[in-house]
């Protein structure tokens, strides 16, 4: 049986449904040697600044039941250097280029995405869990009325689709969904991480120097999987789901109630071939139940 494993994101065709976690995956020369590239649907990159970001004091990651948590901070060298070193590294394979935005202001997004208009990159993931520093620090995507706003301003000046990647730290996430949806977002990408914290008891002290970080990994997956149900039958967009995925069968969970694509990030730094593992299971599943194609399994489950 011929399969159709093809996806769309806001008209970008992948070949595949898998991509990669922003942050698990530096911007994929640090995987090249491990994984074909050309074999995923799309890598997405590491958090893009306009300038260099230190990201926060170290311990900045720690190992938890299930899962990781981390502080890193989001550092990056900036766009500059991105776009010199990353974006034709990216080129020379046959997969499409998500671009992770990450700024402090609106200013520094739209200063991102202009300069980004003019490269050969494919879509923009815009990461609206950072803190609004005008705001007093809460994060651009825990208030709906930030989340619509950001959102508006971006696609003004956005020559590629924009996808705005919820943050699940909210009373009621279908709010923020339709919050992006309200501000002319293409697609949207969910979940990130769940702030957590960890305490080292024998010296009394927090484990991480920033107190609290993302935790990510497998004990998140079913509020991830419960977050993408609830935001696709909340909303319009094509949705790339993330979120504790190790296996294909996690992976298709998303697919069945309601993501188009699946990002996998924690599990690459312990299995940097998951994510070929998880597009051959894709497709084993496939040819099981008899599927031709993946977009008739996408949000089945209801």
């Amino acid at each position: 049986m011929e399969l159709n494993t093809k996806v769309n994101i806001a008209g970008v065709e992948l070949k595949n449904p898998i991509t990669v976690a922003s942050g698990t995956f530096g911007s994929g020369a640090e995987y090249g040697e491990f994984v074909d590239l050309n074999r995923l649907g799309a890598v997405t990159t590491k958090g893009v600044a306009n300038v260099p970001w230190e990201g926060n004091n170290t311990p900045r990651v720690a190992e938890t039941y299930g899962g990781m948590l981390n502080a890193v901070g989001l550092q990056n060298p900036g766009y500059d250097v991105f776009a010199k070193r990353d974006i034709p590294f990216l080129k020379q394979y046959d997969t499409k280029i998500i671009v992770n935005v990450c700024g402090r202001t609106t200013e520094d997004y739209v200063d991102v995405v202009e300069k980004l208009g003019d490269e050969a990159v494919d879509l923009l993931e815009i990461n609206i869990s950072c803190p609004n520093v005008k705001e007093g620090g809460i994060a651009f995507g825990q208030d709906p009325k930030a989340v619509e706003a950001i959102t508006r301003e971006i696609k003004k000046v956005a020559k590629q689709p924009v996808i705005m990647k919820l943050s699940p730290n909210v009373t009621d996430i279908t709010v923020m969904a339709k919050a992006a949806e309200a501000g002319g977002a293409d697609a949207l990408s969910l979940i990130n991480t769940i702030t957590g914290m960890k305490i080292d008891v024998e010296r009394q002290k927090f484990v991480l120097a920033n107190k609290t970080g993302g935790l990510s990994g497998p004990a998140i997956h079913p509020v991830a999987v419960r977050m993408i149900y609830q935001v696709a039958n909340a909303v319009n967009l094509p949705i790339i789901g993330m979120g504790g995925v190790t296996s294909a069968e996690d992976a298709l969970e998303m697919i069945l109630v309601g993501a188009s694509a699946v990002a996998v990030g924690t599990t690459n730094f312990h299995d940097p071939a998951a994510t070929i593992k998880i597009v051959e299971g894709i497709e084993d599943y496939m040819r099981r139940h008899q599927v031709s194609d993946i977009n008739d399994l996408i949000g089945i489950v209801k």
